[in-house]
């Protein structure tokens, strides 16, 4: 969590952290395709609700009491949240993360809005996701839709598998929801209702794939002479690269990717279909 106070109307920042290449806990969280239901909510990704915090055998409750040693990601970021917004009434928050911290990201404010947290909610300026996965079903995107409407964006870069996953279709039911924005292999922006080739796997996208992760690895040789020195990519991201040629979607899911495309790439605005 982060402050910019720099003027009266300060912006707090609740950044989520993604899973780490080497964090067995955190990819067990990722794999966990169990559904977890919320009454009158939806159903929710079941790793990830315990991730966040969800209490063994109670679920949500609105208040707990904090164990030593143990910390419950929702309870410790939402008392804190609490502190600085009542320090300063004109403060305003964003909540945002990358790959698993996405999900987690949109789910902090879903369980707020399950709280009754509607204070806070008012204080919510916008929801932002990078390389998100699917988080629930559709009902669980009709209740979050519901109460946070135009707040919500996803960022897609290209070929990035995380954000096909899980599977939405008639057995996994997961279901992407809010204004995604897309970028392809040129950091060019789109706003669209869902990603080309929504669930990865697919046959008519093999040679799409192989070829974007082609010009993904040529271009991390020159990025730096065209776009300039900070753009310049290591060796460690060139291998990175080449993984792309066997697994053309690992590579893209990298936030190097996200950076430069929220930095170089133009936006159209008018949403397609």
């Amino acid at each position: 969590m982060c402050r910019d106070n720099s003027s009266d109307e300060e912006l707090i920042v609740v950044a989520f952290r993604g899973t780490e290449p080497f964090d067995a806990v955190a990819w067990c969280t990722d794999i966990d395709f169990s559904w977890y239901h919320l009454p009158d909510v939806g159903k929710v990704h079941g790793g990830f609700m315990k991730a966040l915090g969800l209490q063994k055998h109670k679920g949500w409750p609105k208040e707990i009491k904090q164990q030593k040693g143990r910390v419950y990601a929702y309870y410790a970021i939402r008392e804190r949240l609490r502190h600085l917004l009542r320090e300063n009434e004109k403060a305003k928050f964003i909540v945002t993360g990358h790959s698993l911290g996405g999900a987690l990201a949109v789910l902090f404010p879903t369980v707020l809005a399950i709280h009754e947290e509607e204070w806070m909610l008012e204080r919510l300026e916008g929801v932002y996701t990078f390389g998100q996965p699917r988080v629930g079903d559709e009902k669980l995107g009709e209740f979050f839709m519901g109460r946070l409407g135009g707040r919500y964006f996803r960022f897609v870069y290209n070929n990035d598998m995380v954000p096909r996953l899980p599977y939405d279709d008639s057995t996994l039911l997961f279901k992407h929801f809010g204004t995604c924005v897309y970028y392809d292999v040129i950091y060019k922006g789109k706003i669209v209702s869902e990603e080309p080739n929504k669930n990865y796997f697919s046959l008519l996208t093999v040679v799409p794939k192989y070829w974007n992760a082609t010009v993904e690895l040529m271009r991390s040789f020159v990025i730096g002479y065209v776009r300039g020195p900070a753009y310049k990519e290591g060796w460690t991201m060139k291998l990175f690269r080449l993984v792309g040629l066997v697994i053309p979607g690992l590579p893209p899911h990298s936030p190097h990717d996200y950076v430069n495309s929220t930095r170089l790439g133009p936006l159209k605005i008018s949403k397609s279909d």
